[in-house]
């Protein structure tokens, strides 16, 4: 698949994620850190009384994750590169300094730089190819769990189908055997369709929203979202055009919250499962105005948007130990039944009002003369249809039979091209197939934000 990091350069897809990154030489502190705008919006410093995320550690897998940035000294960790080249911790790119620092970030100086949600955590750079420039997604996961990772921030995808990959597949089930949280990005195209690995059953896929709630324009969405998070004009870390900071938009962003928020909540309840964790991550989730009466998960917001501080406060259910995760292929954890690619359908799942199951009052428990009379009616019911669709069966023509041998068949009704043939590299540079997915005419197309860290160009969506 084409994998991105959610950051694409103007005119030129480089990410998957989302991050507008801007020429940025620091102009003042106070711009920086201000310009952090989601500090105040989750009120850091509430949240912080409450859990900093002390002793999590956090695998960002990405391209790499500057260990010398002020904003990151002392939080990175050794990591793992394939590439032979060392740039887990020193980079070419800054996309994924910018997550790191938006999950761990601690600042510097006095009140200077970026800070993170989750500024105890510690981060696991994993450089996502190897020397040939092939993907190690599967790779990186397994080790990132054998290190001691708890989240797993994946800020990067492509268009590939759930579960055409075996190796990725079996890493994520490898991930949550050992009750590691994966967290990925939705993607910055603005279709229906999600970027894998976010399309995968087990992920809590994350779509992004801006200052007012609303759903980001660009936000991939679809029935796998189970979150949304601030993406739209981040400030974070990173070498934009020679400068310490950039500015961007993108559901990369969304998905660094969402991995700190599971930091906080993890070093807080040490004995929740993975999934229990996005339990509470979903429960305490903001459901916007628009969406109260509605049935969730919405394609756009999963459950709602995030909200840190209630999920660390607020009174939830431990649950199942799957939580609302769909069950990975090969996962041993216990839930109820899943919907491949989506979330497990059981209790764990929030309702609205009127999208749940009714209450019952005064049942005894056992089965009541109107349930055994409503039975037989339905019985009834169905004897009768089925007799009605044998009769018309044996009015209508027979099938036409198949054309002979070496004619051609005709298609299917609906049915799509095939994908690119197994032999071809997962995560390499190849284009998606043709005509997959079909990009949204009515999606409008975003007009650049103006840096406000300096003047010129390499400005990004990440």
């Amino acid at each position: 698949m084409t994998l991105t990091k959610a950051m694409r350069a103007l005119g030129a897809t480089t990410l998957a994620g989302a991050l507008l990154l801007t020429a940025a030489p620091l102009a003042t502190a106070d711009q920086v850190r201000d310009g952090q705008w989601v500090n105040a919006y989750y009120d850091v410093s509430k949240v912080w009384s409450v859990s900093k995320g002390d002793g999590v550690i956090v695998a960002v897998l990405d391209e790499g994750v500057d260990a010398s940035h002020p904003d990151l000294a002392g939080q990175v960790l050794p990591g793992f590169d394939l590439s032979g080249k060392g740039l887990a911790q020193k980079p070419t790119d800054s996309h994924g300094t910018g997550m790191a620092a938006e999950i761990a970030g601690h600042g510097h100086g006095n009140g200077e730089g970026v800070v993170g949600l989750a500024p105890g955590a510690k981060i696991l750079p994993i450089y996502k190819q190897d020397s040939q420039g092939r993907s190690v997604f599967p790779q990186g996961i397994r080790w990132a769990v054998d290190h001691g990772a708890k989240i797993i921030n994946v800020s990067q995808g492509g268009y590939v189908p759930a579960g055409s990959e075996p190796a990725l597949t079996e890493a994520l089930a490898y991930a949550a055997q050992h009750d590691v949280l994966v967290v990925a990005s939705a993607g910055n195209d603005g279709r229906n369709v999600l970027h894998n690995p976010a399309n995968e059953a087990g992920v809590l896929a994350v779509g992004a929203t801006d200052k007012s709630d609303a759903a980001w324009s660009k936000s991939n969405y679809g029935p796998q979202v189970l979150l949304s998070a601030p993406g739209v004009r981040m400030v974070t870390a990173g070498d934009c055009s020679g400068g310490l900071y950039c500015v961007a938009d993108g559901t990369s962003d969304s998905t660094a919250y969402v991995s700190a928020a599971a930091a906080l909540i993890r070093a807080k309840f040490p004995q929740l499962t993975a999934g229990q964790v996005a339990n509470r991550l979903v429960k305490s989730a903001k459901v916007p105005g628009a969406l109260q009466g509605a049935k969730l998960p919405d394609p756009h917001y999963g459950y709602g948007i995030l909200r840190p501080y209630e999920a660390l406060t607020m009174d939830i259910p431990a649950g199942s130990a799957q939580g609302p995760l769909a069950k990975s292929a090969g996962s041993t954890a216990s839930s109820g039944a899943a919907t491949p690619g989506g979330a497990g359908q059981n209790s764990d799942l929030p309702t609205l009002p009127g999208t749940g199951p009714a209450s019952k009052s005064g049942s005894s428990g056992g089965i009541s003369p109107g349930t055994i009379v409503m039975g037989i009616v339905l019985l009834l019911v169905v004897l009768i249809a089925v007799v009605v669709v044998a009769t018309k069966n044996r009015r209508r023509p027979s099938v036409p039979p198949a054309p002979p041998y070496g004619q051609p068949q005709q298609p299917p009704y609906g049915a799509a091209p095939g994908w690119p043939p197994a032999q071809q590299q997962p995560y390499g540079n190849q284009a998606p197939p043709p005509g997959f997915p079909p990009q949204n005419p009515q999606q409008p197309q975003p007009n650049p934000y103006q840096n406000p860290y300096g003047q010129g160009g390499n400005q990004q969506q990440r």
